[in-house]
């Protein structure tokens, strides 16, 4: 088996439509320290989640092939649209290991009682999240469209409104919830108290296939570098440049995040 570890490769790239990954970012970071990462943002067209799976396709492949020139030792798509919609094909493509972050339904279904995936329509609409339910959901999962949700929370980001933002999520009744899309997760406890429930996210597990992928389950030197790249005083990771979309944007919201882990 390849190493693409991350000593002997080159660096972890990390694409999302806008915001929304930067949270799995600060996961990732967390969980790999010694890594090289470099974060793709579209924030211009953000977001892909109301596209159709042609123009989705378009842009990611774009990206990709940005991506493609950094070498990679592999990529991470950290936005559940992309990753439903065009995941196999950019597997296919490129030669890099591609990770994709999908919804929590596995388990979420495992709770009792009705569980609601809330999703970008394209997410809600692919053949992905619908194969995801029929073999995780239990029979007791669903998926849910949040047409503006994902648009409200990018252009919105330092200005919330929880009015806003409840009145934009569904009026359902649920005994688990799912975040079918990276952007929810900003804000996962107003989602919590809207619903009352349990509220599930993909970022652990997509945070620890990536360690798998790059070597750092098998017992390897990672604890010896744990903190290698950590500047502690300013609570930052030195080794993460951004790249496309709004990079300051980008980079203020990444910075607030890794200063609260």
């Amino acid at each position: 088996m390849k190493d693409f570890s991350c000593k002997n490769y080159g660096p972890v790239c990390f694409f999302d439509s806008g915001i929304g990954g930067l949270n799995l970012l600060g996961e990732c970071v967390k969980r790999v320290p010694e890594a090289n990462f470099i974060y793709f943002a579209d924030n211009f067209n953000v977001p892909y989640g109301n596209y159709c799976e042609k123009k989705i396709l378009l842009l990611a492949d774009k990206v990709f092939a940005e991506i493609e020139k950094y070498k990679p030792c592999a990529a991470v798509i950290a936005c559940n649209t992309v990753t439903a919609v065009c995941a196999g094909f950019l597997r296919k493509k490129y030669s890099f290991p591609i990770i994709g972050i999908q919804p929590a339904v596995k388990p979420a279904a495992k709770t009792s009682g009705k569980c609601v995936v809330l999703a970008t329509p394209a997410t809600a609409q692919s053949s992905e999240i619908s194969e995801l339910v029929e073999h995780f959901g239990k029979g007791v999962t669903e998926v849910v469209a949040c047409k503006d949700l994902a648009s409200y929370i990018e252009n919105n980001i330092f200005d919330l409104k929880r009015e806003v933002l409840l009145n934009l999520l569904p009026d359902i009744n649920a005994d688990s919830i799912v975040l079918g899309c990276t952007h929810y997760i900003y804000i996962k406890q107003i989602v919590k108290e809207k619903y009352h429930c349990a509220v599930f996210d993909g970022m652990c597990g997509t945070a620890k296939r990536l360690r798998t992928v790059l070597g750092y389950d098998n017992g390897n030197e990672m604890a010896d570098h744990a903190n290698k790249n950590i500047e502690s005083d300013a609570g930052y990771i030195s080794k993460v440049v951004f790249k496309g979309g709004d990079e300051w944007k980008n980079e203020r919201i990444f910075n607030e995040i890794i200063m609260g882990l």
